[in-house]
């Protein structure tokens, strides 16, 4: 994974058109993107996985390996 992973589309208004934005030296995590569109400034900050996610690949794991016979 990069330092900066770049969003793809602006949140607010779904446009394309962003680039990195160096503003006032704000502090906090993540990096700061400004779209063209809106004329916004946004943060996105990937923040983990939830434990309901994860249980539910594990328990669809099992399923699997124990329809095809094999140790989980």
């Amino acid at each position: 994974m990069s330092a900066r992973a770049a969003p793809f589309y602006c949140p607010f208004c779904g446009d394309e058109d962003l680039e990195p934005h160096e503003g006032d030296g704000a502090g906090g995590e993540g990096y700061a993107w400004a779209c063209g569109a809106c004329a916004r400034v946004f943060k996105v900050k990937f923040v983990g996985l939830r434990a309901a996610s994860l249980a539910a690949v594990d328990s669809a794991t099992e399923s699997t390996a124990t329809r095809t016979g094999e140790d989980a």
